[in-house]
């Protein structure tokens, strides 16, 4: 029995998998059991913010796995501690709760939301949150019911009530619906799963107006975009924003499962001793992995290299006759195309050794966030080759 029939006997089948067994990775580009080698355009879904492997990441989890690789949270640990620091120091918040996923981390800013609105107005009617038409925050009862896609919205009832879609980068539809009820608007800068959608900047400052002038919380997910992703740490930053919470998870421990939702001083003190927590939350390796990620993306030269590169990357691009259009930013991009189907291509690219992803009809492309010029290059040249 190969790897394949093995894992589809064993494992449910809730992924529609590609036929490839990734097995080792260097830098940029792994290799399959056979020994194929792909160029990564697509870093797990952006989790790979430094490739496969990076020696100084994984020299610190190693380092970690050979001193103490979980407590729970009764106890403290330096490296949490000092990674907690770290984040504080490049996001300027100061608090902030470790979980295990995106998921876990916009499950707990719904929690600071709805606490902190019933601990101010001793009511359970202002509970409501707006998100966004396309948008994505996790697969949880919860968070799927957060999110503004019915396709998601099936199979799994009841789902969680409180929440209510406002179009994206619809003004009108958003003071329409931001009444006394709503306690917050949670949202991305740029819709991910939803097909690399960026919000207008008009309509992320009517958000920030209307929510300052009616004591609603903002909460950012920024668990794709985050992490050095679009060329800052946080893309809060691109556009003149500071949320009340911010959820990372994703690239920022480089490949060790984390969630991290960050809170700032309105409502970092919400949730007290019995009102939260996670067996895993803060794991020690996770924790080293992410101070490994942040002492190179957190480095302001290095961020100004993923802008540049984000730039390069779209001027390639748009030199494919067959590429209709770019969108996203810095290093998270999404590819529209004339006459071909973004599924489509995606397999023609696994054909040909680069791995890619897809959303909704574009083709994402998350790469890892210190790939060079070359790989660059030399990836376009297979999706090139695909597109002719």
């Amino acid at each position: 029995m190969n790897t394949i029939e093995k894992f589809d006997s064993h494992v449910m089948g809730t992924y529609g998998r590609c036929g490839i067994v990734l097995e080792k990775g260097s830098g940029r580009t792994a290799a399959d059991e056979n020994g194929k080698k792909y160029i990564d355009f697509g870093s797990g879904i952006g989790v790979n913010c430094l490739g496969y492997c990076d020696e100084d990441w994984a020299d610190a989890v190693c380092a970690q796995v050979r001193s103490i690789q979980h407590t729970s949270n009764y106890y403290y640990t330096r490296v949490q501690a000092d990674f907690a620091e770290k984040l504080s120091e490049v996001t300027g918040y100061g608090r902030m709760f470790f979980g295990n996923s995106g998921a876990e981390a916009n499950e707990c800013a719904i929690k600071i939301a709805r606490k902190y609105s019933f601990d101010k107005y001793s009511t359970k009617e202002r509970c409501n949150i707006i998100t966004l038409t396309d948008s994505f925050h996790g697969r949880t009862v919860t968070t799927l019911s957060a999110t503004g896609q019915d396709a998601f919205h099936n199979y799994f009832f009841p789902f969680t009530e409180g929440f209510i879609n406002v179009k994206a980068n619809d003004i009108d539809d958003l003071r329409a619906k931001l009444d006394g009820g709503v306690c917050a608007v949670m949202f991305e800068f740029i819709q991910g799963e939803g097909g690399v959608n960026v919000l207008d900047g008009d309509f992320v400052r009517e958000i920030f107006r209307l929510c300052a002038e009616n004591d609603v919380l903002t909460i950012a997910d920024e668990v794709q975009t985050g992490a050095g992703r679009t060329g800052t740490f946080l893309t809060s930053e691109q556009f003149g924003v500071k949320p009340d919470i911010t959820t990372l998870a994703k690239g920022v421990a480089g490949g060790v499962p984390v969630g991290i939702c960050l809170a700032g001083e309105k409502c970092g003190d919400v949730l007290t001793k019995g009102t939260h927590g996670s067996t895993f939350g803060g794991n020690p390796l996770a924790c080293a992995g992410g101070l490994a990620v942040i002492s190179k993306v957190g480095n302001p030269s290095f961020l100004a290299e993923v802008k540049e590169k984000g730039d390069y990357f779209k001027k390639k691009l748009m030199e494919i006759p067959e590429v209709s259009g770019v969108d996203g930013m810095g290093l998270m991009m999404g590819v529209s195309f004339k006459t071909r189907s973004a599924a489509e291509v995606f397999a023609a690219c696994h054909e040909k050794g680069l791995l890619v992803l897809t959303a909704k009809t574009k083709l994402r492309l998350l790469p890892p966030l210190n790939i060079t010029y070359n790989e660059i290059d030399e990836g376009i040249e297979i999706l090139r080759s695909v597109l002719v």
